[in-house]
């Protein structure tokens, strides 16, 4: 009996693994191809679409594993596929400071809102706007008092923590209000499919998937994106 519940163990380790490296890979592609494109097309709110995506994306992740520690795993992955810009374009981490703590601190204030205002992130789907849109105010609050600290830049220098958390902050929060429950939505719809299963089939298209995220962000990085 003690073998079994081990072996169930493990496996649910392991699918939560697989989990977070394919949300997470998810998450970073976006970041990269969606986010620079967003940024040469001059698109105003470019980093409230892209913190709302990341909450859609890491909202599918906790449908699917109903634990709300899985966004800080899936926000640690996305970092790293970002970090792809060091050994491509061959240039310091540190290029990536600003955009790798705001993904950290989105993925943190996620799992701390999913933890303590919902659990679980409630079971409505007004619940989940209220989880996304707090989660995002949130990070960006704590987004620039750490920024300012450890990785201080112009553009967050020339905000009081009060005009950034309006300009900045409600704009994060518009849009993870309104995609969290889509990502939510979406990700209940994968686990009444079969694309939880541990099987070898599944082992197949999340190693695909993880695969084709970092080749084509590489690519992307590497064409000035």
């Amino acid at each position: 009996m003690d073998a079994i519940k081990n072996g169930v163990g493990r496996k649910e380790l392991v699918q939560v693994l697989i989990w977070i490296l394919v949300f997470g890979s998810l998450w970073g592609l976006s970041e990269v191809a969606l986010g620079g494109a967003l940024k040469a097309a001059a698109f105003p709110y470019r980093a409230g679409l892209l913190t709302g995506i990341g909450m859609g994306i890491m909202g599918m992740a906790l449908a699917l594993s109903r634990k709300s520690l899985l966004p800080v795993g899936v926000g640690a992955v996305a970092v790293l596929v970002g970090l792809l810009v060091v050994p491509v374009l061959h240039v310091s981490a540190m290029c990536k400071a600003n955009s790798s703590l705001a993904l950290i601190i989105e993925a943190g204030s996620l799992s701390l809102a999913a933890g303590l205002i919902t659990r679980k992130t409630g079971a409505s789907v007004y619940g989940r706007m209220v989880t996304g849109f707090s989660a995002a105010l949130l990070a960006s609050a704590a987004f620039y008092f750490a920024g300012v600290h450890f990785a201080p830049c112009a553009y967050l220098l020339s905000f009081t923590p009060g005009s950034f958390v309006v300009k900045e902050g409600l704009v994060w929060a518009a849009f993870s209000g309104i995609l969290l429950p889509i990502g939510y939505a979406a990700g209940e719809r994968l686990a009444a499919s079969t694309f939880p299963a541990f099987n070898r089939r599944s082992w197949y298209y999340s190693g695909s998937a993880v695969a084709l995220c970092w080749g084509i962000s590489a690519l992307a990085i590497a064409a000035g994106l």
